[in-house]
């Protein structure tokens, strides 16, 4: 298995149970393939230039382990969702 991070922004203005909800919606994702490592929250920070004419987003960061499969499909769920505003994923093996 490799070792990626995810880091993901969500919508600042979704109440805290769905911005809670959210974040489970990742960790299942990962945990269906794969192992859930740290989960670091950051809260509510300002964005250094406006998305969606918001100032500010919800941080979270995930460290996990999974083959190189998951991460496609990850992506693409967050892509869909209308929760998380931007994501990146990274291979920390890679480095």
């Amino acid at each position: 298995m490799i070792n990626y991070e995810v880091m993901f922004i969500i919508d600042p203005t979704l109440e805290d149970e769905k911005k809670d909800a959210a974040v489970e919606r990742v960790k299942n994702v990962i945990a269906a393939e794969g192992e859930v490592g740290n989960v670091d929250v950051w809260g509510l920070r300002k964005l250094a230039y406006p998305i969606q004419k918001k100032n500010e987003g919800y941080y979270v960061v995930i460290d996990f382990k999974a083959e190189p499969t998951l991460p496609a499909e990850l992506d693409r769920r967050l892509r869909i969702s209308e929760d998380f505003m931007r994501h990146i994923i990274v291979n920390k093996d890679a480095e």
